[in-house]
């Protein structure tokens, strides 16, 4: 009888360890890296996804032949992106940090890009918005108490939505122009942030 009592408490012990390795409940971080900076927030979906949302300005270096010309500008940028953290468990049995979500994911990037503004782009210019959609795989790690840093690739698809009146920077009839425009887009990162 003691042994099963010992046996039954053990695997109430190792189920409710279980239970909580996963991602955090919420938490706000700010990030820099090299084409931008945003503030973003984790919020716990499930055990293993967080749901980021992000806001930020940056440079997209594969932001297309609509901007061709127009050097280095920065854009605002909203994202919403579901994370797959699929190894925590692996990663917290082994005795490694899983605060702050530290790990290894999976997600979809899904980023819009206003045409509210553009930095350091000339008047003569029109801006445009785009959406794009990003399949990624990332990993995002803790240093100390409350900074991180993460990278990601994909490959995904961007629509790029041209106002009537664009078409390489020229003025034309709205009939002849589509108004938009499908491309193929890579996706890298690499940022450093501070978690609050």
């Amino acid at each position: 009888m003691k042994k099963i009592l010992a046996l039954l408490f053990l695997g109430l012990n190792l189920n409710a360890n279980c239970q909580t390795v996963g991602v955090e409940k919420t938490f706000f971080s700010i990030q820099t890296g090299l084409s931008g900076i945003w503030i973003n927030n984790e919020t716990k979906l499930s055990n293993s996804i967080a749901l980021r949302s992000e806001i930020g300005i940056e440079y997209d270096f594969f932001v297309g032949d609509q901007y061709d010309g127009a050097g280095f500008i920065l854009q605002p940028v909203l994202t919403l992106e579901p994370r797959y953290y699929y190894n925590l468990e692996k990663r917290n049995s082994k005795g490694k940090k899983i605060s702050k979500n530290s790990g290894n994911y999976l997600s979809l990037k899904t980023s819009y890009h206003p045409d509210w503004f553009v930095l350091n782009l000339d008047e003569n210019i029109t801006k445009t918005a785009d959406l794009s959609i990003i399949p990624t795989w990332g990993i995002k790690r803790q240093i100390g108490s409350n900074f991180t840093y993460e990278t990601g690739l994909g490959l995904g698809y961007r629509i790029v939505y041209l106002k009537p009146n664009y078409y390489n920077g020229t003025s034309q009839n709205v009939d002849d122009v589509s108004t938009n425009r499908n491309q193929y887009t890579p996706y890298l990162h690499l940022r450093i942030g501070y978690t609050f």
